[in-house]
Formats: C-alpha cells, sequence, structure tokens
C-alpha cells in the first residue's frame, strides 16, 4: 500500500495534486458540535443508516451479492443500478465510522463487505445485475445500465473505508475491479474496448483510488473516460452528456446529476494534470450554469422530463424536478472548485446548495426524503422513507457523514473557513505547526462568529465574506477592529499568533428581498425572502385561513427576523 494512503483522510484528498491550491483537513480533524448540523449528523448515525440498512434488506439489494455469491438461491432483484446504493450506504457508514467509532456499525460494515467480496468474480468484475442475469453481455450496454457508475460508487466507498478504519478490505475488492476496468477499456488501437458510461461517476471515482494507492494507471483511466465523451460510446445524446467532446462544451445541458459529477470528476483531473482547456471548460459551465439555470434554493434540474436542465431562465417553480442528487452533486463539484481557486463564488454556491438544496431533501426526523424539490407545491408532496430508485437517501448520508471535511482547507499561507460551524478543528500546516481553532456560533440563525486560536506562530486566517453579507463584515481580534471586507471574498487576517488569541467576524444578516433575471417568467412580480444562507418559503400551516397566492408583501415593508 503507498504511504499516500492516509488514515482518516478528507473527502477529497489534494494533499499530492500539483495543481491545487487548498488541501482539505482530513474528516477526523473537525469535530462539529453546534446546534444546527450536530443533530442532523448524530440522526444520520443513529436513524438514518439503520433504517437504510433495513431497506437494503427489505428490497433485495444486499441478496443480489449473496446470490451472486452462491449463497442463496433467486434471481437479480430492482432496478438494474440497485448496487449503487450499498456502496453510497457503505460510504456513510464509513465517514461516520471515521467521526464516531461505533463498533457495532463496524461489525456490519464488515459483514456487507464480506457479501461483496464473495460475489466478485474471478477477474474483479462486480456487478450483480449481470453476474445474475447475461454475464456474456456484461460491458455491451453502457449507455443504459450504470456498470462504470456502480464501479465508481464502490470505489468512493472503499477510499473512505481505508480512510475512516485502515483497513484495505473493501479497498481490494475495489482495487481488483478497476484493474479489471483498466484491462478492459481503452483506445481501439490499444486493443480495448473503447467506451464511456452512460452515467458519470467513474472519472472522480479513480483519481480519488489513485490518490489512496499511488497507482498512476486509474488517473489515466479516468482521463480516458473523459476523453472518450462526444463520440457515441455512451449513447450520443445531451441526456448522458455525449452529445459533445467536453472540452467543447458551453452550456449545461442534460441531465442535472450526470452534468454535475462529470464537472466535478473534471474539475479532479485538472487538479492533477493542469489541463487548461479542462479549466476553460469547468469556468464556461459553471458561468452557464449560475447565471440562467440555478434556482434560488442552489438547485439544478428545471424538467422532469430527463431530470434535465432546461433552456436559460426556464425555472419553474412548481413544476420544478431539483432532485437532491443534483443539488448534492452541485456541493460536490463547488467544493473542487474552491480547492482549485480558492475563490469564494464557490464555497458561497456549495453553502447555498447545502442549506437550502440538499437538506430540503431530509426530514427532521431523519426517517424520510424528497427525491424531487419543487419550490412551489399544493401540499401533495410528501417526503418518503425509501424510493424503488432509491439514489437519493445514501447520498444525503454520506454527504452529511462526511460534512467536517468540507469546513476547513490549508495553504502554504494558512487556514481558511469555508463553512461556518460551531465545533473544534485541529489543523497541522505545511511546516509542522500545530493549531486548533474553536469556533463559537449560533450560525446560520445568527452572523456572528468567534474563533479561540490555540497555537502560536505567524500565518493567516482566511474567513469567507459571504456574498448576500451585502453590509459588509467586521473583523475584530482580541476586540480590537482588524480588518473589513467585501461580500464575495475572504478576507486574510495575517499576525503572529498566541495561545488564546481570539477572532470575532460578524456577518450581518438583514432579511432581504429577492428578484429573478426578469426572463424567469413565472417569477415576474414575485420576490423570494432571504436571510444569511438560507432561504425562507410561505407555508399554509403558517398562515392559517390565507390564500397564499392572494399574499402580496409591499415595497417598503419592514421585515423582522424572530
Amino acid at each position: 500500500m503507498s504511504a499516500r494512503g492516509r488514515l482518516s483522510g478528507p473527502v477529497v484528498d489534494t494533499s499530492s495534486s500539483p495543481f491545487a491550491r487548498l488541501r482539505p483537513l482530513p474528516v477526523t480533524a473537525v469535530r462539529l458540535d453546534d446546534a444546527f448540523w450536530g443533530p442532523r449528523r448524530q440522526l444520520v448515525r443513529e436513524v438514518s443508516l439503520p433504517l437504510q440498512y433495513e431497506y437494503l434488506e427489505r428490497t433485495g439489494r444486499l441478496d443480489n451479492f449473496r446470490r451472486a455469491a452462491g449463497q442463496q438461491e433467486g434471481p437479480f432483484q430492482g432496478l438494474y443500478f440497485n448496487d449503487s446504493d450499498v456502496y453510497k450506504w457503505l460510504e456513510a457508514a464509513a465517514w461516520s465510522l471515521a467521526t464516531d467509532p461505533d463498533p457495532a456499525l463496524d461489525r456490519l460494515v464488515d459483514r456487507v463487505i464480506a457479501d461483496l467480496a464473495a460475489a466478485q468474480q474471478p477477474d474483479g468484475y462486480l456487478d450483480t445485475y449481470y453476474i445474475l442475469g447475461n454475464q456474456a453481455a456484461r460491458w455491451t450496454d453502457l449507455p443504459r445500465t450504470h456498470e462504470l457508475y456502480c464501479a465508481g460508487h464502490l470505489f468512493h466507498a472503499a477510499v473512505a473505508h481505508f480512510r475512516a478504519t485502515g483497513k484495505s478490505t473493501l479497498l481490494e475488492v475495489a482495487r481488483r475491479f478497476a484493474d479489471c476496468i483498466c484491462d478492459t477499456f481503452g483506445p481501439e488501437e490499444s486493443g480495448r474496448q473503447p467506451g464511456t458510461d452512460g452515467h458519470p461517476e467513474i472519472e472522480m471515482a479513480l483519481v480519488e483510488l489513485a490518490r489512496v494507492t499511488g497507482e498512476r494507471r486509474y488517473l489515466e483511466q479516468a482521463l480516458y473516460f473523459l476523453n472518450a465523451r462526444g463520440y457515441g460510446y455512451a449513447g450520443g445524446d445531451e441526456y448522458r452528456q455525449d452529445h459533445k467532446p467536453f472540452r467543447e462544451l458551453d452550456q449545461m445541458v442534460g441531465h442535472a446529476v450526470r452534468a454535475v459529477y462529470l464537472a466535478a470528476g473534471a474539475a479532479d483531473l485538472y487538479t492533477e494534470t493542469g489541463d487548461p482547456t479542462l479549466r476553460e471548460t469547468l469556468e464556461r459551465l459553471w458561468t452557464d450554469m449560475v447565471t440562467a439555470k440555478l434556482y434560488v434554493t442552489g438547485g439544478i434540474g428545471a424538467r422532469h422530463e430527463g431530470e434535465s436542465f432546461g433552456k436559460p431562465y426556464e425555472l419553474p417553480n412548481e413544476r420544478a424536478y431539483a432532485e437532491t442528487c443534483a443539488a448534492i452533486g452541485n456541493v460536490m463539484w463547488n467544493w473542487r472548485m474552491v480547492l482549485l481557486t480558492g475563490e469564494a463564488r464557490f464555497a458561497d454556491l456549495m453553502e447555498l446548495a447545502l442549506y437550502n438544496g440538499v437538506l430540503a431533501g431530509y426530514s427532521l426526523d431523519g426517517r424520510a426524503y424528497f427525491y424531487v424539490n419543487p419550490l412551489a407545491d399544493d401540499g401533495s408532496h410528501r417526503r418518503q422513507p425509501w424510493f424503488s430508485c432509491a439514489c437519493c437517501p445514501p447520498n444525503v448520508a454520506r454527504l452529511l457523514a462526511s460534512l467536517p471535511g468540507y469546513l476547513y482547507s490549508v495553504s502554504g499561507q494558512g487556514v481558511w473557513i469555508h463553512l461556518y460551524a460551531q465545533g473544534t478543528a485541529h489543523i497541522t500546516l505545511p511546516g509542522g505547526q500545530q493549531v486548533r481553532l474553536q469556533q463559537h456560533t449560533r450560525y446560520p440563525w445568527e452572523g456572528g462568529i468567534e474563533i479561540e486560536v490555540d497555537g502560536a506562530g505567524e500565518f493567516s486566517l482566511f474567513l469567507r465574506v459571504p456574498a448576500w453579507c451585502e453590509d459588509g463584515a467586521s473583523v475584530r481580534v482580541n476586540g480590537q477592529v482588524a480588518a473589513g471586507q467585501a461580500p464575495g471574498s475572504y478576507v486574510e487576517v495575517r499576525r503572529a499568533w498566541r495561545r488564546g488569541d481570539t477572532l470575532e467576524l460578524s456577518l450581518p444578516m438583514p432579511a432581504r428581498r429577492l428578484e429573478s433575471h426578469p426572463y424567469v417568467a413565472e417569477n415576474a412580480g414575485r420576490v423570494a425572502l432571504a436571510r444569511g444562507p438560507l432561504i425562507y418559503c410561505v407555508e399554509q400551516a403558517d398562515n392559517p385561513g390565507v390564500e397564499l397566492r392572494d399574499l402580496v408583501l409591499p415595497d417598503r415593508a419592514a421585515i423582522s427576523a424572530e
């Protein structure tokens, strides 16, 4: 095993990536104990993961592996990509073990991994839909049956499990399958099969597998899969992100989850290769999405048809698709862009999608989910405990379980703070200096953040001032004004710190009206209300006896928060 495979590593490991500006902290370096994220992550651990495991058993997803291993009789059950739900659950469980060790969960994960390993074929292949069906047909329907997509989620789970526990049991399964894929796919002149998957995911997964193992062939394979797009191997259409070569893309089109997963994979490849054409394409796509195809919640995907982006400014409210997985993909892509650039605009969008696009898909009791997140509803749309296509529940779980890894990162200059939440971070600066930061805050309800510094020496703290902070932010160190900064940027506070120093960041949070671009016809004469990072809605439960469509907000009406 390569020395690069560090235990309890970050969600995305850029520690040796030559073109990444920032390196995130390991998941275990941050402890969240605030009243907002703490209970939600506790729900994932104590409620969502056990319930999701029950559904994996009840719906035959785990039995598919046991049958593929010859331990049970019976046919494949469910949708052809059901393996991926097991893998996402494993990734969520692994990140939960990283921050909150649980012997019972650890044993359960080991049992699931044993079932997966027993089902793996001698050549490394692992996809129960084909193992239990027609093995001769494997790799023959890449546009539709998600073989490489499922493999990608297996690789992400394996990397998380290795980093969280130090165990290589799942990582060895992933490496055997990755070797099988590398031996199978490539340019026709190499004697291998040309092709790429109809659902992107394998690209970012192979990059992360390369980072944890040191195997460059996995990185090269990820680049091949990206470069193979646009030539008809994955169906040749916008829906599957196969209508043009990646570097020729200038609009976010087609299936929204696939689009942002592909962009996230390309961002990972840029951090490793520095290919400027990848960076240029990512900037074009991001600008197109943010200026014309993004909901006020950070949700993406306007159309139910194809779960897809619509035309520019096609953003209906009641008919919005805005899949929870698409918001998760939006978080993942923007997180990678933050690490590449250190630019606050990407962290702003990550925060917007996290608070308003992802959390909307998760119930307060941790037992139910939205697949689709419309921005208006007549009361008939309700969260469900599970779905026949169950991509969203374990996807929410894996993101929230890994959330500590998204708050901080490190550069040669110092520590970057991207998200605000009460808790403690243990940080090792590039020179080996040890620093402990303690955040005290009621964010997102209040905009005051106090950071206690336990460490000595000269370094910078970079604090994100969100673009929504239109009244500007103020920074004090030990009670003395240190800096002010325009919204939408990071403010740098550099000094020779001493133990016990306190930094206070004040982000004014007046309620504010948001107006759509005038081309969004459905929102003519309408405003949205926001405060801090949160977008608010008017609900019937809060306004009994009132027809919500008749409500009017006068232009000069004062708005207070309570």
